[in-house]
């Protein structure tokens, strides 16, 4: 349904996503992350955009370090797709690091031109 470029310029907004996570660069996360985003996780609470923000900004919330697999997009409309994966995560949350690892699933929408993630799905791996 789309071209080879819209999948890139979606992997590259995921590596880029990664990248500013780890670096809680907030301006690089706005780009990212719509405004209406919000992410469901493995315990079904759901966190927004601003919440995430907030989170890295106050150091509550720390990346250490992330690694993607797997990641997989597939269009359902040319301004729509679903970009499923695995991660491994070292976190620092409330004080304490640990390793993570996730199953998500992703939406991203194209808006004025640009590819946004809008909604996130959590499942924690044993």
């Amino acid at each position: 349904m789309s071209n080879r470029t819209d999948e890139q310029e979606i992997i590259q907004l995921f590596a880029d996503g990664d990248r500013a996570l780890i670096a809680a660069d907030t301006s690089e996360l706005g780009r990212i992350y719509a405004d209406d985003y919000i992410q469901h996780d493995e315990l079904g609470q759901a966190t927004t955009k601003e919440d995430l923000l907030r989170k890295l900004t106050s150091g509550v919330l720390r990346f250490v370090s992330m690694k993607s697999k797997r990641r997989r997009v597939r269009f359902l409309a040319e301004d729509f797709a679903i970009v499923q994966g695995a991660e491994e995560d070292e976190i620092v949350r409330g004080g304490e690091r640990s390793r993570v690892n996730y199953l998500y699933m992703d939406v991203v929408i194209k808006r004025d031109g640009r590819w946004q993630i809008v909604a996130s799905q959590l499942v924690r791996l044993p």
